[in-house]
């Protein structure tokens, strides 16, 4: 897949004498001004795939967290499936419910995991410690 590089000529500009263009990420789709010079290190670096910096951010992130020692281009290669998931799922029906149900699910996970060291739970809510004496 070959980055979407804009040479439309309103949508290339001049500032402070350096040209801009208009460049869209080939993960997420967002699109950023960039210098031709930018586009090129950002092209060479994905094997001629264009990312935004929150995707390269996104794919070295990958990289890092992987168990197995995997490459940039797998990284990139399980991001970008991700991104593709992420763009064919549809919007929830009640996104209010979904976080709803999710946060319960999360707080119910970490009050039932089991402690290190038989730890007591860590309470939610506020000591008296916590604000000084006026």
């Amino acid at each position: 897949m070959a980055a979407a590089v804009f040479k439309d000529p309103k949508k290339t500009h001049k500032t402070n004498q350096s040209e801009v263009e208009i460049a869209e990420c080939d993960c997420c789709g967002l699109t950023e001004e960039c210098t031709p010079a930018y586009i090129a290190r950002v092209r060479e670096k994905y094997e001629g795939r264009w990312l935004c910096g929150l995707c390269s951010e996104a794919v070295k992130d990958e990289a890092a967290r992987s168990e197995e020692n995997i490459t940039t281009n797998e990284a990139l290669d399980r991001h970008m499936k991700f991104c593709e998931q992420f763009k064919s799922s549809s919007p929830p029906a009640n996104p209010a419910e979904d976080l709803i149900s999710a946060m319960k699910h999360l707080l119910r996970r970490t009050l039932d995991s089991p402690r290190k060291n038989g730890s007591s739970p860590t309470s939610f809510v506020r000591s008296k410690d916590c604000f000084s004496t006026l």
